[in-house]
């Protein structure tokens, strides 16, 4: 290679949002495996979650970081804060997001702060309507609220 080697920049921080361990009967007995729930962000506007599971963490961590990085997207952000209220669901989980005015603050908690955080929004409201405390189904109705996100000449 002539001493010539090719490096990848990596500027996306990364959250384990969920570690579990999940379980598979078989005739010999239960097969146990781990899932990890990993969130993604540069804190620029781009974020993404990834599910992955593994024989052991460390393996479920680095698949769902993988899976995170694929599914990468932008979210629209203007001066810190989201254009106009949304809000979306997935699964049993609801998740409203407000905008807010420049020094407000990020007024959101659990998964939705994670998500919110590593997208690189610095003042909003938001709150977690659902039913479930499951922090994969509220990082999913997250994702899903900021990709509902229309720009606000679309808006107007």
């Amino acid at each position: 290679m002539n001493g010539y080697r090719k490096t990848i920049r990596d500027d996306y921080e990364d959250q384990v949002l969920d570690l579990r361990r999940v379980t598979r009967v078989v005739a010999g007995g239960k097969r146990f495996r781990f899932r990890a729930t990993v969130v993604v962000g540069d804190g620029k506007g781009s974020v993404g979650l990834g599910v992955a599971k593994g024989l052991d963490v460390q393996q479920a961590v680095q698949k769902a970081r993988a899976a995170a990085k694929k599914n990468l997207f932008r979210v629209r952000i203007q001066g810190g804060t989201i254009p106009h209220e949304v809000k979306a669901k997935a699964s049993a989980a609801e998740v409203l997001l407000k905008p807010a005015k420049p020094g407000h603050g990020l007024l959101a908690g659990g998964a939705v702060r994670t998500v919110l955080l590593l997208a690189g929004v610095k003042d909003i409201s938001a709150k977690s309507l659902g039913s479930t405390k499951n922090k994969l189904t509220t990082a999913m109705a997250t994702i899903a609220a900021l990709k509902k996100i229309k720009t606000t000449k679309a808006v107007s």
